[in-house]
């Protein structure tokens, strides 16, 4: 289902993206194409990208090609979708400790439509972080390790 999906594979790339889209929300997804729970993810944002056109650009980034932005946001499970609105990350409270980013997949096409329309009205409205219209049980529980440097 990637095949489908714009795919981003440089930093400057990304940038562009980041920077350029204006009004829409900017979904990044980074993750290996190769992992079954890749593939699902993909295949719920391939079947919402074009119900969210207005509201959403999509790209996929294999999480290895750009290790600048792994590093940056962290990412160290794949699949981990990063959000976006005018140049501004935008976080969201998923009630986990993270909340930059989506680690894992969607439990359906609907979690991720509802998410997607809640971060738009949010940033609509000058936030930088919502709260997640997705059930707490519905999102991926990982355990984060910190490092001390």
């Amino acid at each position: 289902m990637s095949l489908y999906l714009n795919k981003l594979a440089r930093k400057h790339d990304i940038d562009q993206a980041i920077r350029q889209t204006e009004d829409l929300v900017v979904v990044l997804r980074f993750g290996k194409e190769s992992e079954s729970i890749t593939m699902q993810l993909d295949e719920i944002l391939c079947k919402t990208s074009a119900l969210l056109a207005n509201m959403a650009k999509i790209y996929t980034i294999d999480m290895n090609a750009i290790p600048v932005y792994r590093d940056y946001f962290d990412i160290s499970i794949s699949p981990s979708t990063v959000f976006f609105f005018n140049a501004q990350h935008m976080k969201v409270d998923y009630n986990t400790p993270d909340h930059t980013k989506f680690i894992g997949t969607f439990k359906n096409k609907q979690d991720f439509i509802d998410l997607i329309e809640t971060i738009y009205r949010g940033a609509m409205r000058g936030k930088v972080m919502v709260k997640s219209p997705i059930a707490f049980t519905d999102v991926s529980q990982y355990e984060l390790l910190y490092k001390d440097f």
